[in-house]
């Protein structure tokens, strides 16, 4: 008893050096320009759906303590922490202090320490996921699961793809022979899926966010990459664009959406404004529509997104003059908040933006890496926790492959953590004693970052 005790008091004051660490290099929290917008909302409680209500509503509670970002960054640092904490500290009681230490040290990656210190929905995400994960290890009675499942449905209100990630936790929080056969497993599989998938549409109604069409940018982005690699308009007609194709090509970017959005000058004819002015969306529903189109150009569909995924996840290189790594100061707001530049913060950007061009930071090697640990982990008794963290990690990357619109590196940050995490379970279940398995584990990631180096030295 003494010794778990200790444990996780040494492992507490580490976890809460690093929290100060990332506190004091961007304190009060860096708001770029996606929080600059929700802290309004917060603030008015005038709340549309374009970012997740559920941050919103929660930064609104979070402002009757202490106005300003500062409540939400210790809440993300809480989270991040208090969760690897957890998780660690599992391990500790097990007598595995090697692997408490690095699992903890997973919190040290270069992306993780320098996005929590911004105030991020992505942020805020992971940590739910992290705490999930940590109380997942614990082996807990009904409170401590449903406390879990409570975290993987919170965080599925914070990203309309997060139900990727949380599906693998969730389904290893339900009682075994609730998934023991295949039967059983596709069809709990689909109810949580649909369960996980409902949570941020039932969390916006009962915060009475109000519709944005948001949707409209992935559907405008599909069309707009069906069209350029068809050569053929899929837009609708009532947009009445002479000569589309030619208007699209103007507008097309691989790497992102923003081309055809609202804030650009000029804005493309094609785009989000032009939409809503001219398309009946009671007679066009966009992703019925956007469904008939990739039926109608598979090919083109398949090439865009595979361009785009190659870039998201950095298979092929992106320009920092395109999408910085990770950002470095505050936007402009109404209300003065910025972070002042100091040691420390210069320190962890310089660290993200280093690792971030070197496979160490490419997304892709993360998708690969969780790909050979789940295939290592098959028949192990630690596979129980490997499994769930492996397929978190290979489900929410790869689910970029559909379900993205821009190519921010922040959104990997899951994806990389998780893979950390489960590649650190799985080294000291293996040890070296299986030296062959544990050298399979890392042959996908060896093949990702062989084809990105490939990819750049192409370029």
């Amino acid at each position: 008893m003494r010794h778990t005790r200790r444990g996780y008091l040494l492992l507490s004051f580490a976890a809460l050096t690093a929290a100060t660490l990332t506190a004091l290099a961007y304190w009060p929290g860096l708001m770029s320009w996606d929080p600059v917008r929700q802290y309004g909302e917060a603030l008015s409680g005038d709340i549309d759906d374009w970012h997740p209500p559920a941050m919103q509503w929660v930064w609104r509670q979070l402002i009757r303590i202490h106005p300003g970002p500062a409540p939400m960054l210790l809440m993300e640092l809480a989270l991040y922490w208090g969760g690897l904490t957890v998780l660690a500290g599992t391990a500790w009681q097990r007598r595995r202090r090697g692997l408490a230490w690095a699992l903890l040290a997973c919190g040290l990656w270069p992306l993780g320490l320098a996005l929590t210190g911004m105030i991020l929905k992505d942020c805020l995400m992971t940590g739910a996921l992290l705490v999930a994960t940590g109380l997942l290890a614990c082996h807990g009675g009904v409170p401590s699961r449903v406390l879990a499942a409570g975290m993987l449905v919170f965080a599925a209100t914070l990203r309309f793809n997060a139900f990727t990630a949380c599906l693998p936790l969730l389904m290893s929080l339900l009682p075994r022979h609730w998934w023991s056969s295949w039967p059983r497993l596709l069809g709990t599989g689909l109810i949580a899926t649909m369960a996980l998938m409902a949570a941020m549409p039932v969390a916006n109604r009962l915060i009475g966010a109000k519709p944005s069409r948001v949707e409209l940018s992935l559907v405008i982005f599909d069309l707009g990459g069906i069209t350029e690699h068809a050569g053929v308009s899929v837009f609708p007609e009532e947009l009445e664009v002479s000569d589309p194709v030619r208007v699209n090509y103007r507008c097309y970017r691989p790497n992102k959406w923003d081309s055809y959005s609202d804030w650009v000058d000029p804005e493309c004819p094609l785009g989000f404004t032009a939409w809503n002015e001219n398309v009946d969306p009671l007679r066009i529903r966009p992703y019925p529509f956007l469904a008939r189109a990739v039926l109608a150009h598979p090919i083109a569909y398949a090439a865009h997104r595979l361009h785009h995924f190659a870039i998201n996840t950095r298979l092929l290189p992106l320009s920092d003059e395109i999408e910085r790594p990770v950002p470095n100061k505050a936007a402009p707001n109404p209300w003065g908040f910025h972070v002042t530049p100091n040691p420390v913060m210069r320190t962890l950007d310089a660290l993200a933006i280093g690792t971030a061009h070197t496979p160490l930071g490419w997304p892709i090697v993360f998708i690969g890496l969780a790909l050979g640990v789940l295939v290592a982990s098959w028949g192990l008794p630690g596979a129980r926790l490997i499994a769930p963290v492996a397929l978190s990690s290979l489900f929410y990357g790869s689910g970029y492959l559909v379900l993205s619109v821009a190519a921010e590196l922040r959104y990997h940050l899951w994806t990389e953590l998780a893979a950390l995490i489960a590649t650190a379970l799985l080294v000291d279940e293996l040890k070296i004693d299986n030296r062959r398995r544990l050298a399979c584990a890392f042959v996908p990631a060896s093949l990702a970052a062989l084809a990105g180096v490939i990819a750049r030295a192409l370029a």
